[in-house]
């Protein structure tokens, strides 16, 4: 039994960690899984194109087979064009991904809601120690497409916004992982970020954004350069993506060319949009 399926990478209007709710928004940028299972498979093993820890896609798919009380053996392989270890939520979509095509492989895609798909994914990220927060946000993106807004302690999706825009993402040379993140620091701006939330539940998305990105490249000691930027050539929102170290920023027209120019020396530039249509499974 195969199955496959494709999710999102995204990017962040506001990082979670510091007060437990967040925004994010997916993006053109995918993670394809695909899961095989048989009685002549033993145990769960797994690959990533272009190597990497394959304990959460393993974690994933053991998550589902204990789901359906299933016994089988299983092999899973994911490729991805989401620069891993960025912010741009490539656990997520693993996660995401890993799930569905399980699922498929199983025949049992029609039985779990996508909010048991995103628990599943969280709860193995959780697991597989990749997250502080859970990252319900960005698994929630990732899976349903748009804008989502969200309660992550509590698990629960506050608002889906559906948007056109244009997205440039500056990707810089050096790693940055979540779990590593100086939460206690996080914490001090609390307050603030929760000024950002409250413009992003008013759908005032670009704002909310850039003013979280001032705050989290303050108090995680990233540069503001990429931002300022940004402003400069006109971008109507930017931020620090998760933990870094990628920023994405909405442009229009003209404006994104302006960007390119002002960011061009600062890392790899990848021109993409807002995903709308989210996760899929792969027939």
């Amino acid at each position: 039994m195969r199955g496959r399926a494709r999710a999102c990478g995204a990017g962040t209007i506001i990082n979670a960690i510091s007060m437990g709710k967040g925004c994010a928004f997916a993006i053109d940028l995918f993670t394809e899984a695909t899961v095989e299972i048989g009685k002549d498979l033993r145990g769960v093993g797994g690959e990533i194109e272009g190597g990497g820890d394959t304990t959460l896609i393993k974690k994933c798919v053991e998550l589902v087979l204990n789901r359906f009380n299933c016994d089988y053996g299983a092999y899973v392989r994911t490729k991805s064009d989401i620069p891993m270890a960025k912010g741009l939520k490539s656990s997520s979509a693993a996660s995401n991904a890993v799930v569905l095509a399980t699922l498929s492989a199983l025949g049992e895609h029609e039985n779990l809601s996508e909010e048991d798909v995103i628990n599943i994914g969280v709860d193995a990220s959780i697991a597989s120690n990749v997250t502080i927060t859970g990252a319900y946000d960005d698994a929630s993106s990732s899976l349903l497409g748009g804008i989502i807004l969200t309660d992550n302690y509590k698990r629960e999706i506050i608002k889906k916004v559906e948007m056109e825009r244009d997205v440039l993402i500056l990707v810089p040379a050096e790693d940055s992982y979540t779990i590593k993140t100086d939460v206690r620091a996080s914490r001090l701006v609390a307050p603030w970020v929760k000024l950002a939330y409250d413009l992003a539940l008013k759908g005032e998305f670009e704002r909310a954004m850039t003013l979280n990105g001032f705050l989290y490249t303050s108090v995680l000691r990233f540069s503001q350069e990429p931002i300022l930027n940004a402003l400069a050539a006109g971008a109507k929102g930017v931020t620090l993506s998760g933990t870094g170290t990628s920023y994405v920023a909405w442009v229009d027209g003209e404006d994104k060319y302006k960007l390119i120019e002002g960011w061009k020396k600062l890392g790899k530039i990848i021109d993409t949009r807002i995903n709308n249509e989210g996760a899929k499974i792969i027939d």
